[in-house]
């Protein structure tokens, strides 16, 4: 310890100042930690919350009809489409189809209480068809975005 009570290069301290090198590593991995944690606690709430997230690109159609809507993303020539419940809460059959011109229709569906499953198909420049259903309501776009 020094004489004058100066902390400086080469004195020893009884650890008052806020500890070593790997004590403030501790710390700041202790920190890391806790907001890691956090993240992946609140994470799983918004993801289910918004289906949206998967889809990239901008939203450039919404298609609605009696019972959900149809949102149509866009994303150079990747177009992205699901189809959602207008009441949601009541387990129903939902899908949705994209289907590029000249290429098959890929479709999907399940039985959710929100939102059906994400479609991808990358289209180019062709024009795409768009089908989706919720329960015993349906919608048909015929050839858009051309």
């Amino acid at each position: 310890m020094g004489t004058g009570g100066t902390w400086g290069p080469g004195t020893r301290g009884s650890g008052e100042d806020g500890g070593s090198a790997a004590g403030r590593r501790l710390v700041g991995g202790l920190v890391l930690l806790i907001v890691a944690a956090l993240l992946a606690v609140a994470a799983p709430a918004r993801a289910h919350a918004a289906p949206a997230a998967s889809c990239t690109g901008r939203q450039v159609r919404t298609l609605p009809f009696s019972t959900g809507s149809v949102l149509v993303h866009k994303d150079g020539g990747l177009f992205c489409a699901y189809t959602v419940q207008k009441k949601p809460g009541t387990k129903r059959l939902i899908g949705v189809s994209v289907q590029a011109r000249g290429l098959v229709a890929v479709p999907k569906s399940r039985q959710h209480t929100r939102s059906s499953p994400v479609v991808q198909v990358y289209a180019g420049h062709r024009c795409v068809w768009v089908r989706g259903s919720v329960g015993g309501g349906s919608y048909s776009s015929g050839w858009i975005l051309c």
